[in-house]
């Protein structure tokens, strides 16, 4: 079988607290959009788990989040046929857009399907917070309000129709270097996430973009000069609201015109900014009302 997993951007993501455990406390809204790695997933009759992948610089071992979400179902449900796995990426890798955790999650997806499991989506979503906090979120897809961790989703109505341009400057950045940076009691603006999830509510795509903000662009930004640069660009060019995707370093533009949207990738391609580009649209997006602006 073949699966899709859909990459996501944060339209907002606010930090509230951190936990004794390390972990920090979180309030975002996620949304899936229509880009995609691809799995495929072969009952096999040698025992055991076989990945490959197009990218040679990634780990086909446990090191894999696809390898570990095979074997965390595969382990628990006592299968003893093998299973082989090839997996395409073509979400950028360490961008802020869960492509690992959404593989995992199409993993979770397959496993369950292909072994005839009879797992709910909901206890799909519980096992994948094992793995990493995005899974449980990317097992849902849509537009979704996060909190906890990132594990408690509330799932809102879709957004409206609206083109997404990607940009990925040649830069990878660490999650943890960009959590283990930021100082909470600094941050003096945080998103005003009630207010979106309001404007989700009534399909009114300009309160959305309105109330775009990410507090740890406040650790990425000054660290990588580039992603600001990358967001005047988008800006210039017509998009309502850009803004960085969860840890970074990629650029979302948010556009309701596809001309626009068109001409903005075309010039982002010639800034040199960007060293992976890619236009698209919102996955299950909820009508076309827009709101005032």
């Amino acid at each position: 079988m073949k699966l899709r997993a859909l990459a996501k951007i944060n339209l907002g993501l606010d930090v509230t607290g951190k936990r004794e455990d390390g972990y920090h406390e979180v309030r975002m809204v996620m949304q899936t959009i229509q880009m995609y790695d691809q799995l495929e997933i072969k009952e096999s009759k040698e025992p055991g788990i076989r990945l490959t992948t197009n990218l040679p610089f990634l780990p086909c071992n446990d090191g894999n989040l696809v390898y570990k979400a095979a074997k965390l179902l595969m382990d628990e449900f006592d299968i003893r046929q093998g299973v082989d796995m090839n997996l395409t990426k073509f979400i950028p890798v360490a961008a802020g857009m869960a492509g690992g955790s959404s593989d995992a999650a199409a993993a979770l997806v397959g496993i369950n399907r292909m072994f005839q499991l009879g797992l709910t989506k909901r206890q799909l979503m519980e096992r994948g917070v094992q793995i990493g906090a995005d899974v449980p979120y990317c097992v849902m897809r849509g537009t979704a309000l996060a909190e906890g961790i990132g594990e408690k989703l509330t799932s809102l109505p879709g957004v409206p129709m609206c083109y997404v341009l990607i940009g990925k400057p040649g830069i990878n950045v660490s999650t943890k270097f960009v959590y283990g940076n930021l100082h909470l009691d600094e941050v003096t603006e945080h998103p005003d996430i009630d207010g979106m999830v309001e404007a989700i509510r009534n399909h009114d795509l300009y309160g959305i973009t309105d109330r775009m903000g990410n507090v740890l662009e406040s650790v990425t930004c000054p660290a990588y000069p580039v992603i600001d640069e990358i967001k005047a660009q988008m800006m210039k060019n017509g998009a309502v609201n850009a803004m960085m995707s969860g840890s970074g370093p990629t650029v979302f533009g948010i556009f309701d015109d596809p001309d626009k949207a068109e001409f903005a990738r075309d010039q982002l391609k010639i800034s040199g900014l960007s060293k992976q580009t890619f236009l698209t649209t919102v996955s299950k997006p909820g009508g076309t009302k827009y709101g005032k602006k």
